[in-house]
């Protein structure tokens, strides 16, 4: 078992529950817009606490108010990518993927920057600031970033949401690598059932409360 999920968030007066497990995989989670998907990334990831609850990734806790366990972010090891990809503007696109490469353990290293940027084939645009990027490049970076942290899981919020068909198709495509080649468990936020129903190993659906 990867994930095990089952906590309880109060957001704004609404009562947002996620209550699952997953194996290794791409587990989608899948709701309408304003369901919480995005709560229940936040919330595995340290960014928001829930009301109550336990959240463990590959048997390790990282909170579980019965416990007084909450770990903080950078101890979870959770990698995230955002829909908007979230780069720094002011540095370049080396700048950027070092960002998470230099805050990861040694022990946690199991990707190298080089093997990163092979990997995503982003070679030519090491140079380039990142408010040059088009979206798939930001995104193929932003995803690198976030590999290159050492993750023991990836969160990825809607990551091919502000992209066009042939940029959507091309980090599909970078996805389904991750999940088949670097065996990397990914949690996986998404309002579109083609993208899901292409991509993921196992359904979570969100309701809105």
């Amino acid at each position: 078992m990867f994930f095990e999920i089952d906590i309880v968030i109060r957001r704004g007066g609404r009562r947002i529950s996620g209550d699952f497990k997953a194996l290794s995989g791409l587990t989608a989670l899948f709701g309408p817009s304003g369901a919480g998907k995005t709560s229940v990334l936040d919330a595995v990831a340290g960014l928001l606490r829930p009301e109550r609850g336990r959240i463990a990734v590959n048997g390790e806790v990282l909170f579980d108010s019965d416990s007084a366990i909450d770990l903080p972010p950078e101890q979870r090891a959770c990698g995230y990518v955002f829909q908007d990809g979230r780069l720094f503007p002011h540095r370049t696109v080396r700048q950027n993927l070092l960002f998470g490469w230099n805050l990861a353990p040694q022990d946690r290293r199991w990707l190298s920057p080089d093997e990163a940027i092979s990997f995503l084939g982003i070679e030519q645009l090491m140079d380039r600031m990142a408010p040059t990027l088009s979206g798939g490049e930001a995104q193929r970076v932003a995803i690198g970033r976030a590999l290159l942290s050492g993750p023991r899981c990836l969160l990825m919020d809607e990551p091919l949401a502000s992209l066009d068909q042939a940029r959507r198709e091309e980090i599909m495509q970078v996805i389904e690598r991750i999940r088949d080649e670097l065996k990397l468990p990914i949690l996986y936020v998404s309002h579109d059932r083609d993208e899901v129903d292409r991509l993921a190993d196992q359904v979570i659906p969100i309701h809105p409360k």
